[in-house]
């Protein structure tokens, strides 16, 4: 009888070698482990069909043993497919002993906003996009979940921004001098899932958020937003500043979209995003929302 089944799912443009090796570096003995390969060119088309084929998977797995918890881990876009299938299968949540994101994008990745910036659905990149943040944060709030980023740039793994991992309610950890491509079977990553593992916990909610925190979520609430990296921050220019030190700063890429980053009080780049043309007006709109809130009385009010 197995003491666990441990779904790992590989992501994007890959196949499922190195996540399973991950994924039998952690289990003991007695763990099923299920490591679906999806095979590497259908990962470039859409992700419904490999929604479809792993939710058919686990299906199956969890009929067979209907009293064997669940660990989970998802690589990148594999991690996007289990938020998507638990949104399905709430009817398993009781069952999921933990869930561990690693380097998913999952409030939209920058890459697909780029080759697809309309959302018109060339090849994988809309699905890659679509912002699932509040569907991470209801299944974190009922799953003890870890989302874990990679820096290799100061802001990014090279692939996905750090900023784009991080969600309410998870555990979101940032290893350094981590690549993306290296995240699927490393040490450190294994480390990682083993400590949480040990302790799994669903993340408090905050009783306080700092001002800083409230213009962020104010800013990633626009629709069209996608998390970047934090490259340019220096340079852009201040919009606004509040009284506890935080700016907002804007700028505009090579292509003339704008962008925005929050400053801390300390001058730290605490987010970055840009806003395509189609929503460009949604951003100034909140700007002006934003330029009324000069106090964190009135903001938090």
């Amino acid at each position: 009888m197995p003491d666990f089944i441990l779904f790992a799912q590989h992501g994007w443009a890959d196949t499922n070698k190195k996540i399973s090796q991950l994924a039998h570096s952690l289990a003991t003995p007695e763990t099923l482990v299920i490591a679906p390969d999806l095979g590497w060119v259908n990962t470039w088309l859409r992700i419904e069909p490999l929604i479809a084929k792993v939710e058919k998977i686990a299906a199956d797995a969890i009929a067979a043993h209907p009293h064997i918890p669940i660990r989970i881990i998802g690589h990148s876009m594999g991690g996007l497919i289990w938020l998507e299938i638990l949104d399905r299968h709430r009817e398993w949540w009781t069952r999921v002993h933990s869930l561990v994101l690693v380097g998913s994008p999952v409030g939209g990745s920058d890459l697909g906003r780029t080759f697809d910036p309309l959302g018109w659905g060339i090849g994988i990149a809309r699905d890659l996009g679509k912002n699932r943040r509040n569907m991470a944060t209801a299944i974190a709030a009922s799953i003890p979940t870890l989302s874990i980023a990679g820096d290799s740039d100061s802001g990014s793994d090279g692939t996905v921004p750090i900023f784009a991992t991080q969600f309410d309610r998870a555990n979101s950890i940032c290893i350094p001098n981590l690549k993306h491509a290296d995240m699927k079977n490393h040490p450190a990553i294994a480390a990682a899932i083993h400590n949480f593992w040990e302790r799994p916990a669903i993340a408090p909610v905050a009783r306080y958020l700092d001002l800083t925190t409230q213009i962020v979520r104010t800013l990633q609430a626009i629709p069209g937003i996608t998390d970047t990296h934090p490259r340019g921050f220096a340079a852009a220019k201040i919009f606004m500043t509040y009284p506890d030190g935080s700016t907002i700063r804007i700028g505009k890429n090579y292509l003339q979209v704008d962008r925005v980053y929050v400053g801390d009080p300390e001058g730290n780049c605490s987010y970055s995003g840009y806003v395509g043309w189609i929503d460009s007006a949604c951003l100034w709109d909140t700007f002006d929302k934003l330029n009324q809130f000069r106090s964190t009385r009135e903001l938090e009010d």
